[in-house]
């Protein structure tokens, strides 16, 4: 069965790619309409829906989305989303599931240029760009991050793993970014998430694809910021990482 499964990733990769780059490319200009029109909230609500169609790509594959979230999240209230990181579609499912809460996302320098909608996304939508080997850029990048998420009400994304895990097993914490982000937004409600088997489609690779998979995002249970920050990150660490299955 397991090779008949990777034959099949084969095609079905092909058609998923032309429909995942078709999305991005469609979802371009539309981005710009919407800001241009609607500024910062009708961009947001052509991104929400972009973020729903790369999702719907994924049925190309086989795969599915789940939800779980059995915590009351508050509304105008900045929060500091904290999620594992396992591949690119932690994205848009963060992004969709959680729309509501408005997520701005802390994001490679690298990915702000020269790619359809992303990039777009990420200059013009609120978001963090930092470069990961410069300290003197991303230190008061972060910093004025934590300060707009506060005064908007937004709610930050981050994932302190730094890079994505390829096998799923949670990759440890950096600290830094979330100490920043505890310092700068002090008010906001910390809330872990934890990610599940997308790392999966990419278990062979950018191609072929991982069929059938189940991807899922769970909440874990809110925390507010106190003063003491390492047992603070040891607490968020731990509702995160016991959740995952690998």
């Amino acid at each position: 069965m397991g090779a008949i499964k990777k034959i099949l990733s084969y095609p079905l990769s092909i058609i998923f790619y032309l429909c995942f780059g078709l999305t991005l490319v469609i979802f371009h200009p539309l981005q710009w309409l919407g800001k241009r029109i609607g500024g910062e909230s009708g961009h947001r609500g052509v991104v929400n829906i972009m973020n729903l169609c790369l999702l719907r790509c994924l049925h190309v594959l086989g795969s599915t989305v789940s939800f779980k979230n059995t915590h009351k999240l508050p509304l105008g209230k900045p929060m500091i989303l904290v999620s594992n990181h396992q591949s690119m579609f932690d994205i848009p499912l963060i992004s969709w599931y959680l729309h509501k809460y408005r997520p701005k996302f802390i994001s490679k320098i690298e990915l702000g240029k020269g790619i359809p909608s992303i990039s777009f996304n990420l200059r013009h939508g609120g978001h963090a760009l930092i470069d990961r080997k410069n300290p003197k850029q991303s230190i008061p990048t972060l910093s004025r991050f934590g300060k707009f998420i506060t005064q908007n009400n937004f709610s930050g994304v981050i994932f302190p793993e730094g890079t994505r895990s390829r096998d799923g097993k949670p990759k440890s914490f950096a600290p830094t970014g979330l100490k920043i982000l505890f310092k700068y937004a002090p008010d906001a409600v910390v809330v872990p998430l934890t990610i599940n088997n997308s790392w999966k489609l990419l278990r062979f690779g950018n191609f072929p694809l991982g069929i059938g998979v189940h991807l899922s995002l769970e909440v874990q249970e809110p925390m507010l910021i106190d003063k003491e920050p390492e047992i603070l990150l040891e607490k968020i660490e731990e509702r995160i990482t016991l959740a995952v299955r690998t």
